[in-house]
């Protein structure tokens, strides 16, 4: 369920294809049958929402190693606000704004979800924010690693403070 939005836009595409191959197979000359044209357009898109389903796991799977990766981190999502989703070049992008309202300057690792608006994960990416200083704030953008289309939120995951 968490990756539905690519499942439907494969579900689109397969119908397309079927299509298209069901008519390409009845005007053909060739020995290929409707059914196995079908039946190849289908297993080639069951193989696409596998490899989208692979790109989320990825993303999430790495987004875990650099948070891993920031030692002696504290929790500090409480100091991290998003502004609003917009696109750029297709990608899904979000202000990040840090305060730290600690006495010594601080580095932050955000890690932010992208999700489309039935709250189905489609991204995520790690921002890290350095040297923000005490008392103060910092901004930086988040940036999905694809292509992200439609109604796109996002949230904080997690965030960490070293």
């Amino acid at each position: 369920m968490a990756h539905r939005r690519s499942g439907v836009r494969v579900t689109g595409a397969v119908a397309a294809a079927v299509a298209l191959a069901l008519a390409a197979a009845g005007c053909s000359d060739s020995d290929t049958s409707p059914s196995d044209a079908a039946s190849k357009v289908a297993s080639a898109a069951s193989s696409a929402a596998s490899r989208g389903s692979d790109v989320v796991a990825s993303a999430t799977a790495e987004a875990g190693k650099k948070l891993d990766g920031f030692k002696d981190g504290v929790n500090a999502k409480g100091d991290v606000k998003l502004g609003d989703v917009s696109t750029d070049g297709g990608r899904a992008t979000v202000p990040v704004t840090v305060d730290n309202g600690q006495s010594s300057s601080k580095s932050y690792a955000v890690q932010v979800e992208f999700r489309d608006k039935g709250g189905n994960l489609l991204d995520t990416v790690v921002v890290t924010v350095n040297d923000v200083g005490a008392d103060a704030s910092k901004k930086a953008t988040a940036r999905s690693n694809r292509s992200l289309d439609g109604d796109v939120t996002a949230d904080v995951a997690r965030a960490l403070r070293h």
